[in-house]
Protein backbone atom coordinates (compact mmCIF):
# COMPACT_ATOMS: atom_id res chain seq x y z
CA UNK A 1 0.00 0.00 0.00
CA UNK A 2 1.42 3.49 -1.13
CA UNK A 3 0.30 6.35 0.12
CA UNK A 4 1.64 9.93 -0.77
CA UNK A 5 2.20 12.77 1.24
CA UNK A 6 3.67 16.21 -0.34
CA UNK A 7 5.81 14.54 -2.91
CA UNK A 8 7.16 11.43 -1.18
CA UNK A 9 5.65 8.33 -1.70
CA UNK A 10 5.84 5.59 1.62
CA UNK A 11 5.15 2.04 1.29
CA UNK A 12 3.97 0.46 4.83
CA UNK A 13 3.61 -3.33 4.59
CA UNK A 14 2.01 -5.63 7.28
CA UNK A 15 4.65 -7.34 9.29
CA UNK A 16 5.31 -10.70 8.01
CA UNK A 17 3.30 -13.51 10.36
CA UNK A 18 0.50 -11.34 10.91
CA UNK A 19 -1.25 -11.00 7.94
CA UNK A 20 -4.69 -11.91 8.33
CA UNK A 21 -3.96 -13.36 11.42
CA UNK A 22 -6.06 -10.65 14.04
CA UNK A 23 -6.94 -11.91 17.35
CA UNK A 24 -5.61 -11.04 20.92
CA UNK A 25 -1.59 -11.82 21.43
CA UNK A 26 -1.74 -13.16 25.13
CA UNK A 27 -3.80 -16.16 23.42
CA UNK A 28 -1.09 -16.83 21.00
CA UNK A 29 1.58 -19.68 22.33
CA UNK A 30 4.72 -17.73 21.51
CA UNK A 31 3.54 -15.12 24.21
CA UNK A 32 3.20 -17.47 26.83
CA UNK A 33 6.79 -17.68 28.14
CA UNK A 34 6.88 -14.17 28.33
CA UNK A 35 3.77 -13.90 29.94
CA UNK A 36 4.67 -16.76 32.45
CA UNK A 37 7.75 -15.01 33.53
CA UNK A 38 5.83 -11.74 33.79
CA UNK A 39 3.07 -13.27 36.20
CA UNK A 40 5.87 -15.53 38.05
CA UNK A 41 7.79 -11.55 38.92
CA UNK A 42 4.57 -10.05 39.68
CA UNK A 43 3.17 -12.84 41.73
CA UNK A 44 6.35 -12.70 43.89
CA UNK A 45 6.63 -8.53 44.21
CA UNK A 46 2.83 -9.08 45.35
CA UNK A 47 3.64 -12.03 47.85
CA UNK A 48 6.90 -10.02 49.76
CA UNK A 49 4.67 -7.26 49.86
CA UNK A 50 1.93 -8.82 51.54
CA UNK A 51 3.79 -11.39 53.69
CA UNK A 52 6.01 -8.25 54.48
CA UNK A 53 3.87 -5.58 54.92
CA UNK A 54 0.51 -6.27 54.69
CA UNK A 55 -0.10 -9.45 56.40
CA UNK A 56 1.95 -8.56 59.56
CA UNK A 57 -0.40 -5.55 60.12
CA UNK A 58 -3.42 -7.57 59.71
CA UNK A 59 -2.40 -10.59 61.61
CA UNK A 60 -1.55 -8.34 64.36
CA UNK A 61 -4.35 -6.59 64.58
CA UNK A 62 -6.41 -10.07 64.53
CA UNK A 63 -4.33 -10.83 67.53
CA UNK A 64 -5.23 -7.97 69.53
CA UNK A 65 -8.31 -8.18 69.13
CA UNK A 66 -8.74 -12.16 70.15
CA UNK A 67 -6.53 -11.53 73.11
CA UNK A 68 -8.97 -8.45 73.69
CA UNK A 69 -12.17 -10.52 73.23
CA UNK A 70 -10.12 -13.44 75.45
CA UNK A 71 -9.70 -10.72 78.41
CA UNK A 72 -12.91 -9.16 77.83
CA UNK A 73 -14.41 -13.00 78.17
CA UNK A 74 -11.95 -13.56 81.42
CA UNK A 75 -13.44 -10.00 82.99
CA UNK A 76 -17.08 -11.28 82.08
CA UNK A 77 -16.31 -14.63 83.90
CA UNK A 78 -15.07 -12.73 86.96
CA UNK A 79 -17.60 -10.71 87.14
CA UNK A 80 -20.27 -13.15 86.62
CA UNK A 81 -18.53 -14.84 89.61
CA UNK A 82 -18.43 -12.11 91.89
CA UNK A 83 -21.98 -11.34 91.28
CA UNK A 84 -23.09 -14.76 92.09
CA UNK A 85 -20.75 -14.37 95.20
CA UNK A 86 -22.87 -11.21 95.75
CA UNK A 87 -25.85 -12.35 95.34
CA UNK A 88 -25.32 -15.65 97.68
CA UNK A 89 -23.93 -13.18 100.53
CA UNK A 90 -27.28 -10.83 100.00
CA UNK A 91 -29.39 -14.12 100.00
CA UNK A 92 -27.85 -15.44 102.89
CA UNK A 93 -28.21 -12.05 104.37
CA UNK A 94 -31.66 -12.11 104.05
CA UNK A 95 -32.20 -15.55 105.26
CA UNK A 96 -30.19 -14.17 108.51
CA UNK A 97 -32.48 -11.21 108.49
CA UNK A 98 -35.31 -13.35 108.08
CA UNK A 99 -34.69 -15.62 110.87
CA UNK A 100 -33.76 -12.79 113.52
CA UNK A 101 -37.38 -11.16 112.65
CA UNK A 102 -38.72 -14.38 112.90
CA UNK A 103 -36.97 -14.60 116.24
CA UNK A 104 -38.05 -11.22 116.98
CA UNK A 105 -41.65 -12.23 116.48
CA UNK A 106 -41.73 -14.95 118.41
CA UNK A 107 -39.79 -13.28 121.54
CA UNK A 108 -42.26 -10.41 121.02
CA UNK A 109 -45.36 -12.87 121.26
CA UNK A 110 -44.35 -14.84 124.12
CA UNK A 111 -43.49 -11.88 125.82
CA UNK A 112 -46.97 -10.30 125.06
CA UNK A 113 -48.81 -13.58 125.87
CA UNK A 114 -46.49 -13.38 128.57
CA UNK A 115 -48.07 -9.69 130.39
CA UNK A 116 -51.43 -10.88 128.82
CA UNK A 117 -51.52 -14.36 131.22
CA UNK A 118 -49.54 -12.14 134.22
CA UNK A 119 -52.72 -9.03 133.35
CA UNK A 120 -55.40 -12.22 133.58
CA UNK A 121 -53.92 -13.51 136.21
CA UNK A 122 -53.93 -10.33 138.05
CA UNK A 123 -57.84 -9.76 137.27
CA UNK A 124 -59.11 -13.12 138.14
CA UNK A 125 -57.25 -12.74 141.60
CA UNK A 126 -58.96 -9.45 141.84
CA UNK A 127 -62.50 -11.16 140.77
CA UNK A 128 -61.41 -14.15 142.90
CA UNK A 129 -61.23 -11.26 146.02
CA UNK A 130 -64.26 -9.14 144.88
CA UNK A 131 -66.07 -12.57 144.32
CA UNK A 132 -65.08 -13.81 147.89
CA UNK A 133 -65.95 -10.65 149.15
CA UNK A 134 -69.59 -10.38 147.61
CA UNK A 135 -70.16 -14.39 148.82
CA UNK A 136 -68.44 -13.40 152.41
CA UNK A 137 -71.51 -10.13 152.37
CA UNK A 138 -73.90 -12.98 150.78
CA UNK A 139 -73.63 -14.81 153.45
CA UNK A 140 -73.73 -12.31 155.86
CA UNK A 141 -77.15 -11.13 154.10
CA UNK A 142 -78.66 -14.56 154.46
CA UNK A 143 -77.20 -15.29 158.06
CA UNK A 144 -79.12 -11.78 159.10
CA UNK A 145 -82.37 -12.87 156.67
CA UNK A 146 -82.65 -16.11 158.64
CA UNK A 147 -82.31 -14.52 161.69
CA UNK A 148 -84.91 -12.15 160.22
CA UNK A 149 -87.01 -15.04 159.13
CA UNK A 150 -87.12 -17.24 162.32
CA UNK A 151 -88.47 -13.56 164.39
CA UNK A 152 -90.86 -13.27 161.45
CA UNK A 153 -91.64 -16.77 161.53
CA UNK A 154 -92.48 -16.69 165.20
CA UNK A 155 -94.48 -13.38 164.88
CA UNK A 156 -96.86 -15.37 162.47
CA UNK A 157 -97.03 -17.99 163.56
CA UNK A 158 -97.81 -16.31 166.91
CA UNK A 159 -100.21 -14.23 164.95
CA UNK A 160 -101.65 -17.36 163.73
CA UNK A 161 -102.61 -19.10 166.67
CA UNK A 162 -104.12 -15.96 168.38
CA UNK A 163 -106.64 -15.90 165.38
CA UNK A 164 -107.42 -19.44 165.37
CA UNK A 165 -107.12 -20.01 168.94
CA UNK A 166 -107.81 -16.87 170.36
CA UNK A 167 -105.36 -16.91 172.92
CA UNK A 168 -101.90 -15.75 172.22
CA UNK A 169 -99.33 -18.59 172.07
CA UNK A 170 -95.85 -17.96 174.51
CA UNK A 171 -92.86 -17.76 173.47
CA UNK A 172 -91.54 -20.90 174.94
CA UNK A 173 -94.07 -22.75 172.68
CA UNK A 174 -94.15 -20.32 169.65
CA UNK A 175 -89.60 -21.71 170.27
CA UNK A 176 -90.22 -25.56 170.71
CA UNK A 177 -93.35 -25.20 167.83
CA UNK A 178 -90.07 -23.72 164.86
CA UNK A 179 -87.30 -25.70 166.41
Amino acid sequence: MATEHQGTTETTEAPKGHEGGGGLPQLQFEHWGGQIVWLLLIFAVLYAVLSKGLLPRVSGAIEERGAKIAGDIADARRMKDEAEAQARAAAAEVAEARAKAQKTAADAKAKASAEAAERQAKEEAALAEKLAAAEASIQTARDQAMSQVRVVAQDTAGAIVEKLTGKAATAAELKSALA
